[in-house]
């Protein structure tokens, strides 16, 4: 484990922190849903009294002990700041951004963009956004198969279950915003770049 963190890795998660909880304010915004643990607590905070990043803090905190089982206290911890700044940044940028009016194309689309290059700074300084983004980043790890793909396997699920939620038109908005998020992913990044912050510069050390 690094440590302490250096200012080029923290520079990098609070980036992708940003990113990432300002996509969700967009998805919200819209009244859509995305995929992986961001998704679930979005869909969840559409029918019980509880505010997004509660949810979202709590569905990850399972994923945290993979994480240090699989991935090293290093990116645990790092995963642990990441998934408590999307919660509490959420929550803040929730309330100052206001829409009169969001398309939700538009909001997919932008809010999937910006939640796939948050994510992306999360997985190159060392971290991810809990949940099923840690799993993801494993079987790429062990197997070759793309995080994105096993990201977009899982957003097909919770898809499936927001059938019983939202209106058909905005689970297809939704659907782009996900495929958005996860190509960009797909595009973008290689489990290589893992831990590096720099495209090519070293290998991940995973096993």
């Amino acid at each position: 484990m690094k440590s302490p963190v250096s200012l080029f890795d923290l520079q990098g998660l609070i980036f992708g922190i940003l990113l990432a909880s300002l996509g969700i304010v967009l998805l919200k915004s819209a009244g859509l849903v995305t995929g992986q643990t961001a998704g679930l607590a979005l869909l969840l905070s559409y029918v019980l009294p509880l505010d997004f990043g509660w949810l979202f803090f709590l569905i990850s905190t399972p994923f945290l002990i993979l994480a240090w089982q699989r991935r090293g206290a290093g990116f645990a911890i790092r995963t642990v700041a990441v998934v408590i700044g999307i919660s509490a940044l959420s929550q803040l940028l929730g309330e100052v951004i206001v829409f009169d009016r969001l398309d939700p194309l538009a909001g997919a689309i932008l809010g999937g963009a910006c939640a796939g290059v948050g994510l992306i700074a999360a997985f190159r300084h060392n971290a991810s956004a809990g949940g099923m983004t840690i799993l993801a980043l494993i079987i790429e790890a062990r197997t070759g198969f793309k995080a994105g793909w096993v990201q977009l396997i899982v957003d097909a699920a919770i898809f499936a279950v927001s059938t019983l939620v939202l209106d058909w038109n905005l689970i297809l908005y939704s659907l782009v915003g996900a495929v958005t998020t996860n190509m960009i992913i797909v595009w973008n990044f290689d489990v290589e770049q893992s831990g590096t912050g720099r495209p090519g510069y070293g290998k991940s050390g995973l096993k």
